[in-house]
């Protein structure tokens, strides 16, 4: 079970931010094609910062608590799914605490 600790991690992640979306109806997911423009590229230039630091040798992850899905490169898929699912989670908590103050975040 210790290489589905990093989808563990992700899943808890999730599971602890998704119920703002239905509840305080913050509308990240139902604006996916925002939330997919602001994902975009933090996802390209992540992946592409691990590529060059697993390449230089100055980044690893550890086999065993990983799926051992890997991309061209060496990159653990469980490293795209973090960059994809903690940056979600932190929008969720943004707009829902935007929600719960009232408070407008600029784009209206």
């Amino acid at each position: 079970m210790r290489h589905l600790a990093y989808l563990s991690v992700l899943a808890g992640c999730l599971v602890a931010a998704l119920w703002l979306e239905p509840v305080l109806k913050v509308n990240v997911l139902r604006r996916w094609r925002r939330l997919l423009l602001t994902l975009l590229p933090v996802v390209v230039v992540f992946v592409l910062w691990d590529l060059a630091a697993i390449a230089a040798g100055h980044w690893t992850f550890d086999p065993g608590q990983t799926t051992g899905i890997l991309l061209p490169g060496g990159l653990p898929i469980d490293e795209v799914l973090f960059f994809l699912v903690v940056p979600t989670c932190a929008i969720l908590g943004f707009e829902a605490t935007r929600a719960v103050l009232r408070r407008p975040a600029g784009d209206e």
